[in-house]
């Protein structure tokens, strides 16, 4: 007798289908997003405070650090920026040396779900290398103010580790429980793309 085929698809609060191998643009819903990632904790948990820093809070701080650093962007790149982490909705956060050693299937897996969550909310399936690089600088400093205030590094270890922002910048890391940051993102999220992208 034939095995079924196992399912590669999860169920949304939204009652999307989200297909894991091909995902759909027409199956991605912001609420899904949002509430996947104010219940996903950076640092795998390992974070002081009585709430889990979660990517939805992440994700506003570091569109607000790219805005700081680039003043003249436009609601689309901020988007872009507010974004940047969408895909760990479905796949969670893991930190960069695991990361590493699961090695190109994963980023594979990681880009087709990006290009899936761009195109849904009218970017292009891949964000411009150069736009790229900058929200990457911005998600440094967001680490490293993470590592800094809530992580337990040392600001000794943290020059060892992480990108120091330049003194000018200073963000004030306070996690907030589910709702909140669920609720902070969506605001943000609404504010760009309803301005405009």
């Amino acid at each position: 007798m034939p095995t079924a085929p196992q399912r590669a698809w999860q169920r949304m609060l939204s009652g999307r289908r989200l297909d894991l191998l091909n995902p759909s643009p027409l199956d991605i819903e912001i609420e899904d997003i949002a509430r996947g990632l104010a219940r996903v904790a950076r640092w795998n948990g390992q974070t002081s405070g009585d709430h889990a820093f979660s990517v939805a809070e992440h994700s506003v701080i570091v569109e607000d650090i790219f805005f700081q650093l680039n003043p003249e962007s436009t609601n689309r790149e901020r988007l872009a920026a507010l974004l940047h982490d969408a895909p760990e909705y479905v796949i969670g956060d893991m930190i960069s040396p695991f990361k590493s050693a699961l090695g190109l299937d994963y980023g594979t897996f990681e880009q087709k779900l990006d290009a899936a969550v761009n195109i849904r909310f009218g970017r292009p399936a891949r964000t411009p290398a150069r736009l790229k690089k900058k929200i990457k600088i911005a998600d440094l400093y967001c680490t490293w103010f993470e590592a800094t205030q809530i992580a337990g590094f040392s600001l000794s270890e943290a020059r060892c580790l992480f990108i120091e922002p330049p003194e000018s910048l200073f963000v004030k890391i306070d996690p907030l429980n589910v709702k909140g940051a669920e609720t902070v993102f969506l605001e943000r999220f609404h504010a760009l793309f309803d301005a405009g992208v």
